[in-house]
């Protein structure tokens, strides 16, 4: 059985009969799923079981509760996701390339894909694809349901077999497309029926382009590709092979300059020096070379010096077109040489990993009006001339900004927020989510004293059976996380225990540790600050930019990272970020599945039995 494919489109088909979907960048991939065997295929029949054990891994977790409904054939995209909305192709498509099964191994832990499912093609063994498309989604919707799992695709979920939600609104999806810069949308007809192996009008595809400047320098007359540079420290780094998208009279015009004007470099091929920019519409960058790519339009007044690396990622990650940027060149941290345009583009690019622990929750901000290292002022109140689109939540006379969208995001960095500090507990609770031990030694040359607290701490939470996590402040300590399950524990609750962590460190090594809160009185030693930790304070959120001159960023780590003698706060500035991203994956990217429910209840349950009379509590959680 081999995939129904879409037909390429230019514009999203309007009426009633359409139901529209997110594409995601991915591999198309068939399930087969019997009582005794998992089969993943991909669009050509090829065996993934290997290359991903992880999905093959959670449909035998998730046997029993889809067993009803099998044997059944999932039609759906193996990707790596970013966001509910936006996917990374070449996590994909390096995870599909290894062979070593040690490599896969890590891999799967480090980038996990999902499956996403669109379309049902057998369950109880029993073929549907002859069943209207909308009977085949109402199907798959309440055989989700029913193995409660999400009706739509959420990140925060644990499951890595999810359903992807159609809309009805073509609006309403074009702008998601473009706000989240997903890869594209897809266009179904509701009453579409499955056809093997056959493209179909009736399933469409609509491209989000994207369109980078490239300085063309070769010409092959054999295979009639032209070549596509831009400038990488004052090299030139070919980024793209491209001969589609011309009309007749644009191709002839660009092979004429080449063999009018080149010179030969190979049997076939035609070189000239830079002088020449096109338009490349293309539908992201791999790593090496653009995706898709097509020729846009010619570029005569584009001066070849500003086709750069760093222009090229800021049209790969363009800004919302509605949003004017106040000027974009100007300074903002000289150390790293970044500009406002910059800065703006740190942001499009960490929002994936940012904005879950900005979403829901009340912001304090430290806005840098002259760049990171100069003058600054904090800001809760939302200003009367934010946009529409800003949400805001009112607790008495603060209008608090909420951020749970790239769009708030980019205008907050456009204002020049260059802090994002977020309380403990989402809006709509009372609880906190988490637990952190915020670990701050008296100056950035005893950092060494973080990290011993940070590895103690984690020993004994170890001998509690509670996972944590590590985070830089992006100044000169360190963060622990323990996430918690959503209104399951109070301050008070958490305070007993914090309290009881930081009391036996400063009891155990005195000389490193304190608990003193004036800080004349500390000396060298690490302050503890447990009451911290309560409602209305705040801490830095996690991949959020600091407004020191180093433009440092409070970055997530591994555990094992703190066992390298040369780690230091300076290390993570943003664009370390962005590139440790890419090659470490994100280590707070399973914060929200593994809360410790269970196991934090049974600790306070056991520190009960040591508090006096006058401390015993009501414990919630359960």
């Amino acid at each position: 059985m081999k995939p129904m494919r879409l037909t390429s489109a230019n514009d999203i088909p309007i009426g009633n009969d359409w139901l529209y979907e997110l594409k995601y960048d991915g591999f198309r991939a068939i399930l087969v799923w019997e009582e005794a065997e998992i089969l993943l295929e991909s669009r050509a029949g090829k065996r993934l079981n290997e290359a991903f054990p992880e999905i093959i891994e959670q449909c035998k977790q998730l046997q029993d509760r889809i067993a009803s409904y099998l044997p059944l054939t999932f039609d759906g995209e193996l990707v790596f996701l970013l966001s509910e909305q936006e996917s990374d192709f070449a996590k994909v498509q390096q995870r599909g390339r290894l062979k070593n099964k040690k490599a896969i191994q890590v891999q799967s832990e480090r980038f996990p894909c999902h499956l996403i499912v669109f379309d049902v093609l057998r369950s109880r063994g029993k073929s549907m694809i002859d069943l209207p498309l909308n009977i085949r989604k109402e199907w798959l919707q309440q055989m989700f349901q029913e193995a409660k799992l999400p009706s739509s695709v959420q990140l925060d979920h644990p499951s890595l077999v999810q359903v992807i939600q159609s809309h009805r609104s073509p609006g309403y999806m074009k702008e998601l497309m473009l706000t989240y810069l997903a890869e594209g949308l897809v266009a179904k007809k509701a009453g579409s029926k499955w056809h093997d192996n056959t493209r179909s009008k009736e399933w469409l595809k609509i491209k989000n382009w994207r369109f980078v400047s490239v300085i063309v320098t070769q010409f092959d007359h054999d295979n009639g590709y032209f070549q596509g540079c831009i400038y990488q420290d004052d090299a030139l780094l070919e980024v793209v092979q491209f001969k589609h998208g011309f009309s007749k009279e644009e191709e002839h015009t660009l092979r004429s300059l080449f063999q009018t004007n080149g010179h030969l470099v190979g049997a076939a091929q035609y070189e000239l020096p830079p002088s020449i920019c096109v338009r490349i519409a293309c539908i992201s960058f791999d790593g090496s070379t653009l995706r898709e790519p097509r020729f846009s339009s010619f570029l005569f007044d584009e001066d070849p010096l500003a086709c750069t690396f760093q222009q090229m990622l800021k049209q790969l990650y363009p800004l919302p077109s509605t949003m004017e940027v106040t000027h974009p060149e100007k300074p903002i941290v000289p150390a790293l040489h970044f500009n406002k345009s910059d800065y703006l583009l740190y942001l499009r690019q960490v929002a994936p990993y940012l904005l879950p622990f900005l979403r829901e929750r009340r912001l304090t901000l430290i806005r840098f009006p002259h760049g990171a290292g100069g003058e600054s002022f904090y800001q809760k109140s939302t200003p009367d001339y934010a946009p529409d689109f800003v949400v805001t939540d009112q607790v008495q006379d603060i209008p608090y900004t909420v951020c749970n969208d790239p769009n708030t995001l980019l205008w907050l960095g456009n204002q020049l927020a260059m802090e994002f500090h977020i309380p403990f507990e989402t809006r709509d609770t009372d609880c906190p989510t988490e637990i952190v031990f915020d670990l701050d030694p008296p100056s950035v040359n005893e950092f060494h004293l973080a990290v011993e607290a940070a590895k103690r701490i984690k020993a004994l939470l170890d001998g509690l059976n509670l996972t944590a996590f590590i985070k830089t402040s992006g100044g000169k300590g360190l963060q622990l996380y323990i996430p918690l399950k959503k209104n399951a524990f109070t301050y008070e609750e958490t305070r007993v225990f914090t309290a009881f962590i930081c009391q036996f460190l400063c009891e155990q090594a005195p000389d490193l540790f304190t608990l003193e809160r004036l800080k004349k009185n500390r000396g060298s030693r690490l302050y503890l600050d447990y009451l911290q930790h309560d409602a209305g304070k705040t801490i830095i959120a996690p991949y959020s930019p600091r407004g020191n001159e180093q433009g440092l960023v409070a970055t997530p780590l591994e555990w094992k990272e703190l066992n390298h003698q040369k780690l230091h706060p300076s290390m993570f500035t943003m664009p370390v970020v962005i590139q440790r991203l890419k090659e470490k994956g994100d280590p707070f990217r399973r914060m929200r599945h593994l809360i410790n429910d269970d196991s934090f209840t049974h600790v306070l349950h056991r520190l009960q039995d040591i508090l006096p009379a006058d401390k015993k509590m009501d414990i919630r959680g359960h």
